[in-house]
């Protein structure tokens, strides 16, 4: 896999060629960067996986029977952590590019297109999703699936993570708007029974709810007895619109009523006063950012709001939000919550001889990585390469022609690198994207899917 590596294609048919439980796969010569704390950026190290694990890294490692692949010239890095995504809204990708404000998205997406959607339409748009994240680097998508009209749309939107390959989180909730089953929560028990018995799986399930019943109604806001539904059946619980004083004076309540802590994600969580963060740190609750989406959409201050969090503790995870409105990918969402983040320190002291206060490309490719997964409840899964892990990585060449010379390369993956560097992505060791390509999707067949699946939502009434 090295920059004159002609023999990617052989490789691979050498891997699959090998049953995947004992399959050994060796990277030689490659910069590593971990992301373990312990471990840190090893220089020219090797990376083992066996099976589906991450089985060693060091220098000069050797391995009987392993398939050897060179990775002189590249960088090997944890995959990265997407903790809040609407994936079945990937057909309608960037129909609305200037959308005004909330209140605009919500209306011509959760009150309009959405109340159309089919099981299938569920399923295409949620598998390209994931493929796209797949190319783009991210292993592990939350899916905060909020358009489950019938039991058949949750499990066409969970068929789609598991044949993608992607580890998927299924967050599920009922949706906003229009003529629906009310299946939800109470369809829960079903799909773990179904889909999620075991505990060591791909895919992983979580309730997804909204904060406040301002925008959808009290069935499907956060309280507890919501919680009670997540703790009965022992999964977390990603809460979505949380911002603003309403949301605020949430959290104070959920504190009160013993419904926050490591396994409730709080999604945005703009413009909350000091109170509800004190709060939130407190209790060690977690927090999915979405960089643009607060700045793009103009979600209360329009201030991602990592400030806050570092000030009680919280070291966020990141996400994509919306693609009807947003970019797909997690070098977007690092590169503007960076650049963001560095120019409100400096704003806030300018004229001063006071020094900023400001976060770094390690900082916001930890958030992108392994307080992802924590935040996604799979700190002990994935988000860094640890011997132990799942072997959830992606080979970034370093040389080519935006990245070279590799002077450093926590920078060059954060400021320099994109989608077309990604060589090689491994999800639970199993590869995913090699040679630079997807594996195992006819893209034509996808895309005529894909342009049927939109026609028929763009041209069906709202119901």
């Amino acid at each position: 896999m090295n920059v004159n590596d002609t023999t990617s294609a052989a490789v691979l048919e050498e891997l699959r060629r090998r049953p995947a439980d004992r399959r050994r796969i060796l990277f030689t010569g490659a910069t590593i960067v971990t992301m373990d704390p312990d471990l840190g950026v090893i220089d020219r190290g090797d990376l083992l996986v066996e099976g589906d694990t991450i089985a060693a890294i060091g220098a000069n490692l050797t391995a009987d029977g392993a398939v050897v692949v060179d990775a002189t010239g590249t960088i090997l890095t944890p995959g990265f952590v997407d903790t809040h995504r609407h994936a079945w809204e990937a057909q309608l990708r960037r129909i609305m590019p200037d959308v005004d404000d909330l209140g605009g998205y919500v209306m011509a997406t959760l009150a309009g297109y959405a109340t159309v959607y089919r099981p299938e339409d569920m399923y295409i748009g949620t598998r390209l999703a994931a493929l796209t994240a797949i190319d783009s680097g991210i292993t592990t998508m939350l899916d905060f699936s909020h358009n489950s009209r019938t039991r058949e749309h949750s499990d066409a939107a969970i068929g789609a993570l598991r044949d993608t390959g992607i580890r998927g989180v299924h967050a599920s909730m009922g949706p906003h708007f229009g003529e629906w089953d009310r299946q939800w929560p109470g369809d829960l028990a079903r799909i773990k029974d179904q889909y999620f018995s075991s505990d060591d799986q791909l895919l992983t399930l979580r309730l997804a709810t909204l904060a406040t019943d301002e925008i959808a109604g009290p069935a499907l806001a956060y309280g507890p007895e919501l919680a009670c539904v997540a703790r009965d059946l022992g999964i977390g619980v990603s809460v979505d619109a949380v911002f603003g004083t309403s949301s605020s004076e949430a959290v104070l309540r959920w504190a009160k009523d013993s419904v926050l802590g490591p396994d409730v994600t709080l999604i945005h969580s703009t413009g909350l006063t000091s109170e509800a963060w004190k709060t939130m740190g407190e209790t060690g609750t977690t927090v999915a950012l979405a960089p643009t989406s607060d700045a793009q959409i103009g979600l209360e201050t329009a201030i991602p709001a990592i400030n806050e969090a570092l000030s009680v503790g919280i070291r966020p995870g990141l996400s994509i939000d919306v693609e009807v409105a947003l970019a797909s990918d997690m070098f977007t969402q690092m590169r503007a919550l960076h650049a963001i983040q560095r120019m409100r320190a400096v704003n806030a002291v300018y004229g001063t001889d006071q020094q900023p206060s400001r976060i770094t490309t390690h900082d916001v490719l930890d958030f992108a990585t392994l307080q992802g997964a924590r935040t996604n409840g799979l700190a002990g899964v994935t988000g860094s390469l640890t011997p132990g892990k799942k072997a959830d990585l992606l080979v970034v060449q370093a040389e080519d022609l935006n990245n070279m010379p590799l002077n450093d390369p926590i920078g060059t993956l954060v400021l320099g690198s994109d989608a077309r560097n990604i060589t090689a992505v491994l999800i639970n060791g199993e590869p995913r994207k090699w040679d630079g390509q997807v594996l195992d999707v006819n893209l034509a067949a996808l895309r005529s899917e894909v342009h049927a699946s939109r026609e028929y939502v763009l041209n069906t009434p709202a119901v």
